[in-house]
């Protein structure tokens, strides 16, 4: 996980250890699948490690369609039994040369902020935002940690909380 000297709690997880069977549901996009596929497995591995049940897995085309298919998610899995206790959105925007790059990345950061502002459940931001594909390997696995699984560890501690204060 993390290696910088700002994000060691990160490496914390033996609080976690009591946890049973946490549910979470994954919302990524094709875009730049590549570099979201190593998000995933690298979440994926953490949340096994905990018990954790994976109880959907949805694709959608870009990062702009990210909020509105996690409230879409939210709203079919609400009044079911087995409803997802966090949500963790994964994309990868890089910059090119147009202003689209800065158009996307404000969308989607204030639009998964406005879902955790409003929904009863945690929305993990695991947007990788770059300058370049190099970046993106420098964050799954080289010197800034794996975005993936600090992911996966976020939504396990924010279900944690979310059970002490239901």
């Amino acid at each position: 996980m993390a290696q910088s000297k700002n994000s060691f709690s990160l490496l914390d997880t033996h609080l976690l250890e009591d946890l049973k069977l946490p549910r979470v549901a994954i919302v990524h996009t094709e875009w730049n699948e590549k570099i979201v596929r190593e998000l995933k497995n690298g979440c994926e591995g953490i949340l096994h490690r905990f018990t954790g049940d994976i109880i959907e897995n949805l694709a959608v085309p870009g990062c702009f369609e990210l909020p509105f298919a996690i409230k879409q998610l939210w709203d079919y899995y609400k009044d079911k039994d087995e409803k997802p206790e966090a949500i963790i959105a994964f994309g990868a925007v890089i910059c090119g040369g147009t202003p689209h790059f800065e158009y996307v990345c404000k969308a989607v950061t204030e639009g998964i902020l406005q879902l955790n502002l409003t929904l009863p459940v945690p929305v993990i931001f695991g947007v990788l935002t770059l300058d370049n594909e190099d970046q993106a390997w420098e964050r799954l696995g080289g010197e800034h940690g794996h975005k993936g699984e600090e992911a996966a560890v976020t939504a396990l501690k924010m279900i944690r909380i979310g059970r002490r204060n239901p």
